[in-house]
């Protein structure tokens, strides 16, 4: 079975937890080897960040029920990793 390495979530949380404390709780997740909180954008009550998560065999309603446990919901999955390779995305001249 394929087993996901890497999610890129769009996500939308409350002020509170902080990008800090929400990146240590997502990090002790079961197989869950590293993630990257980016803030994008603040506004009066919310902040919308991208949360990168890689690991060996993630488990996405896992991942998203502990985002909802934190206040925060899922706008959209922007990017999966699978298989037994991470594959790099390649800049093409379409690109530019």
């Amino acid at each position: 079975m394929t087993k996901i390495q890497r999610l890129v979530l769009d996500v939308l949380k409350p002020h509170r937890p902080t990008i800090t404390d929400m990146a240590k709780q997502l990090s002790v997740l079961k197989n869950v080897t590293g993630v990257n909180l980016t803030l994008y954008e603040v506004d009066q009550e919310t902040e919308n960040i991208k949360i990168t998560i890689e690991g060996n065999d993630l488990d996405y309603d896992k991942i998203e029920s502990a985002i909802e446990e934190l206040g925060a919901v899922i706008h959209s999955v922007d990017e999966v990793a699978a298989g037994s390779k991470l594959v790099e995305d390649v800049e093409t001249p379409q690109d530019k």
